[in-house]
């Protein structure tokens, strides 16, 4: 385990805890050992806190890589914590760049790790459950290790978009994990893979209740660009 992972999980975690008191349920479904996906709904930038609260092994989130690429001491900063986290960096370009984050997660599984993806590609801008990308699926084929799906709820009203940290007193937190979902020695065409993803998508909607959305999340909008004049 990250020695910063590890740090967090006799501070961080034990706070969250107390100030929360988050209930869990189907922790059952978490593997004591072995390579795994979990894959849930994205509410709010809390969901990774939570998760890692909960989850007695480490996880190995995704991050975009700007964050890694940050410059001045903030983004300096910012590389150190994700990287002492263990985090994976995810190209948003696509094409051969976005590949690099498979081309670092498959190893992590096949060793044992356990890898954090949200399938929606962006936290929900409405709180509902929005179409999944194929790319929670297509790794999990590649490296042979099941998807646990996860569902997060309450996590958008203690630490909504803009909050910079979650505020206690605000909500409940529950997180639902679901009975491991195993697609290995099935096909990996288009057809199956956006078949696999939407049965997967559907067990995280049955542990959220959340309103399905039949397409991709919009992309959260950008800040606009300083003015050069």
């Amino acid at each position: 385990m990250p020695l910063l992972y590890t740090i967090g999980k006799f501070t961080v975690a034990p706070t969250l805890r107390l100030a929360f008191r988050p209930t869990v349920e189907g922790l059952e479904h978490v593997p004591e050992t072995g390579g795994a996906i979990f894959a849930g709904n994205h509410l709010s930038v809390a969901d990774e806190l939570f998760l890692g609260t909960v989850v007695p092994r480490h996880l190995a989130f995704w991050a975009k890589s700007e964050y890694f690429k940050g410059t001045g001491v903030k983004g300096r900063f910012s590389k150190f914590v994700l990287t002492g986290l263990g985090a994976i960096p995810v190209e948003r370009a696509g094409g051969r760049a976005a590949l690099s984050a498979f081309d670092a997660a498959i190893p992590a599984l096949k060793e044992g790790e356990l890898v954090v993806v949200y399938p929606e590609g962006t936290r929900s801008p409405d709180g509902r459950l929005y179409r999944g990308r194929t790319g929670a699926v297509r790794l999990a084929i590649a490296a042979g290790v099941p998807i646990i799906p996860v569902g997060m709820i309450g996590t958008e009203k203690v630490q909504p978009i803009g909050a910079r940290v979650p505020r206690p007193f605000t909500g409940k937190i529950t997180v639902k994990f679901g009975k491991p979902l195993d697609f290995t020695g099935r096909p990996d065409d288009r057809l199956s893979l956006r078949q696999m993803t939407d049965e997967m998508m559907a067990e995280i909607q049955k542990l959220t209740g959340q309103e399905y959305v039949p397409r991709y999340a919009p992309a959260r909008a950008q800040p606009p660009a300083a003015s050069s004049d």
